[in-house]
C-alpha cells in the first residue's frame, strides 16, 4: 500500500488548523470574558488539550507541507537502476520547483518555471501507476529522435560518446562503467553495460509534452523502453543532492553524504 504524504499533510493542516480556528472564534473568548460558567477547580477556564495540540501541530505540519510540496522533496532510491549515479539506500533532495509550480495532491501546474533538459535526473509518476514514483535520467526531450544500437545512443543523429572507465562490481554482478556524454549540449555522467543482456535496438520520436527516460544502468533498468514516455504532469522534480546513503542493514556510507547528482 503506497500512502500519499502529501494528502497526510493537507489533512493534519485542515484538521489542526479547523479546530484552533473554530476555537479561537467561539469558545476562546467567553474563556477569556469570564462568560463561561466559573467553578472552583474546574478546567473550564483552561485551554482544552486537543485545541493546544492543534495549535502547537498546525505551524508546524503547514511549514512542512510548504517545504515538501513547493520547495524540496526527499526521496529514497530503493533499487540499482540509477547506479553508478545512484546506489540503493541514498537519501535525495528533489527540486519542486525546478520544471514548475504544481499544486501538491492533485500535482496540477500553475506557474511555468522550465522544463527538463537532457540530462536532468527527475523524478516522477510511473504512467502505469501514478502511485509509484520512479527516477530516471532525461535522454529525449519533446521532438527529439532517439536511436539506440548496440548499447549505444543517437540523439537527432548525433552519437553519445562513450568511453571505458573499467570494471564496476555491484552484489553479485560486474557490469562495464562508461563516461556517456550526451549530445546538444555535451553532458557527461557514468552508465552501466553488461555483456549478458542482449542490446534491444529502436529508433523511435518523443513526441509533444513528453519525455523519454533511462536508467543509467542500461542492462537493469525498467523504463522508457519498457513503457514509453513520461508525459510533462507526471514530473515530480529533478533530483539535485544526495544527503545521507543508508542501505537496511549496512552501516551508512558516509562518503555519499553531500553529492550532488549529475
Amino acid at each position: 500500500m503506497n500512502i500519499d504524504f502529501s494528502l497526510v499533510l493537507v489533512i493534519v493542516v485542515l484538521v489542526s488548523g479547523s479546530i484552533w480556528a473554530i476555537d479561537a472564534w467561539l469558545f476562546a473568548p467567553k474563556r477569556n470574558t469570564g462568560e463561561i460558567i466559573e467553578q472552583q477547580d474546574s478546567d473550564l477556564t483552561n485551554e482544552p488539550a486537543l485545541v493546544e495540540f492543534a495549535r502547537f501541530i498546525f505551524p508546524v505540519v503547514l511549514i512542512v507541507f510548504l517545504l515538501r510540496g513547493f520547495i524540496a522533496e526527499p526521496f529514497r532510491i530503493p533499487s540499482g537502476s540509477m547506479l553508478p549515479t545512484l546506489e540503493i539506500g541514498d537519501f535525495i533532495l528533489v527540486s519542486k520547483f525546478s520544471y514548475g509550480v504544481r499544486l501538491p495532491v492533485i500535482n496540477k501546474k500553475i506557474i511555468e518555471l522550465g522544463n527538463p533538459e537532457r540530462g536532468d535526473v527527475v523524478v516522477f509518476r510511473y504512467p502505469e501507476n501514478p502511485s509509484i514514483d520512479y527516477i530516471k535520467r532525461v535522454i529525449g526531450v519533446p521532438g527529439d529522435e532517439i536511436g539506440y544500437y548496440n548499447k549505444i545512443l543517437y540523439i537527432n543523429g548525433k552519437i553519445a560518446e562513450q568511453q571505458p572507465k573499467g570494471d564496476y562490481s555491484a552484489g553479485y554482478y560486474n557490469f562495464k562503467r562508461l563516461a556517456e556524454k550526451l549530445p546538444n549540449p555535451e553532458l557527461e555522467h557514468h552508465i552501466l553495460t553488461s555483456n549478458l543482456q542482449p542490446a534491444s535496438d529502436f529508433i523511435l520520436v518523443v513526441p509533444e509534452k513528453s519525455y523519454f527516460v533511462m536508467g543509467d544502468n542500461r542492462d537493469n533498468s525498467r523504463d522508457s523502453r519498457v513503457w514509453g514516455f513520461v508525459p510533462d504532469e507526471n514530473l515530480v522534480g529533478r533530483a539535485f543532492f544526495v544527503w545521507m546513503s543508508w542501505e537496511w542493514g549496512h552501516w551508512p556510507k558516509w562518503h555519499r553524504a553531500g553529492t550532488v547528482i549529475q
